[in-house]
């Protein structure tokens, strides 16, 4: 494995081969590693990104607690090719004065109870496919209004990375798996979450079971939803 902490030095890396890429904000788990895999199953080569992106973070708290473990996250890619870890610094070297904006897709779900979050998101994804230059990007569905957004934008911008979308990697309880769930006190109750998006009241329910609810909407055909246990905000979509 070889790390690049600095963008000239990868940009300037030879390539040779097909180079999948995992883009990534770190405390990497079985998700993350999920995709990976695939890369290194479709590519010769691959490349993770870990860069935690401040312009993605709407809540500066959410941005502050985010966990920060790029040794651990090195030591679980020792197989992978490549990994890119740039500093703010390197990844907006002009300061947030160029952003990527979708005004539709952005503006609902997600995007009505974060405001800005797709701006940052679809920035920071562009500079880092640009950055990559690779043939295939590899996506979780559990983020699935990300994954349109970032389908949507490669296509508007005749990016020719393909995006690929790969199924959601649950815990054991049936919870999806995200870097934030360490900070739930109670994993088994957050567990619920899923069960009860399934539920023809799922709001309600939710509400009942302790959950504060952001929204439960039907969406390209699928139920998406998010809810706040323990100061931790959850997504899924089923």
């Amino acid at each position: 494995m070889k790390v690049f902490h600095d963008l000239q030095e990868w940009r300037q890396h030879p390539r040779t081969g097909t180079l999948g890429f995992v883009p990534t904000m770190g405390a990497l788990h079985d998700g993350h590693l999920s995709l990976v895999q695939r890369s290194q199953q479709e590519n010769q080569h691959t490349l993770v990104s870990i860069f935690i992106n401040p312009t993605q973070f709407n809540d500066p708290k959410d941005f502050q607690n985010y966990p920060q473990t790029l040794k651990e996250d090195l030591e679980k890619l020792a197989h992978v090719d490549y990994v890119l870890a740039p500093n703010a610094q390197q990844m907006y070297p002009n300061g947030y004065h160029y952003k990527v904006t979708e005004d539709e897709v952005s503006k609902i779900l997600e995007g009505a109870h974060r405001p800005g979050h797709f701006d940052g998101m679809l920035t920071v994804v562009l500079k880092l496919l640009n950055l990559a230059r690779a043939d295939k990007a590899y996506f979780g569905e559990k983020d699935f209004q990300q994954l349109e957004l970032i389908k949507g934008m490669a296509n508007e911008f005749f990016l020719d990375t393909e995006i690929l979308a790969c199924p959601t990697t649950r815990e054991s309880n049936g919870l999806a798996m995200s870097s934030r769930n360490v900070r739930l006190k109670d994993q088994n109750k957050a567990a619920q979450f899923p069960q009860l998006l399934k539920h023809p009241n799922a709001k309600q329910e939710l509400e009942k079971a302790g959950f504060e609810v952001d929204y439960v909407e039907n969406w390209r055909g699928r139920t998406l939803g998010a809810v706040k246990l323990d100061n931790v905000r959850l997504i899924d979509n089923l």
